[in-house]
């Protein structure tokens, strides 16, 4: 029987987790220049998240990295607004709800921090990603609110929290 957990990711995850964002983002076709895929955070995930205000979480499925997502402040935005990062899952999590809990735990980490509102970035062609945003109140933005690098995203959402 097969165990799946969403716990805090841990330094050994590290490569693991790496190699799913970079897997999922080749899978969609997504440019690697602009996006999450050449994000120098991508192979250090336990470290970049060890700040105040910030938490990732891995999806754990009997010991293999199957998944994660995160949030942390919106870089280069003043205010209490953090931005859902690099929610990303491999072919066998998809469909099996840990999208719905992966956010469920993400928000409620951004509401424990004093987060007021959560921003998120993707790809307009993500279309099973942005039905979930939707599903949770995430409304589509005009352009991008701070300055996170992902100049190839097209797509901006923000929900008040």
């Amino acid at each position: 029987m097969s165990q799946t957990i969403i716990r805090p990711i841990k330094k050994e995850d590290n490569s693991q987790i790496a190699a799913v964002i970079r897997s999922v983002l080749i899978d969609f076709g997504v440019p690697k220049v602009g996006t999450a895929y050449e994000d120098a955070s991508l192979d250090c995930m336990f470290e970049t998240y060890q700040k105040e205000n910030a938490a990732y979480f891995v999806v754990e499925e009997n010991g293999t990295v199957i998944g994660g997502g995160g949030i942390s402040q919106l870089d280069h935005y003043e205010g209490p607004v953090c931005e859902l990062q690099k929610m990303y899952f491999l072919l066998q999590a998809r469909g099996r709800g840990l999208g719905t809990q992966m956010i469920d735990t993400c928000l409620g980490s951004a509401r424990d921090f004093g987060y007021e509102k959560c921003y998120l970035e993707t790809m307009s062609y993500m279309e099973a990603a942005t039905k979930l945003y939707h599903k949770y109140g995430f409304e589509k933005l005009d352009g991008p609110m701070g300055d996170t690098g992902h100049y190839a995203c097209g797509v901006h959402m923000l929900k008040e929290l």
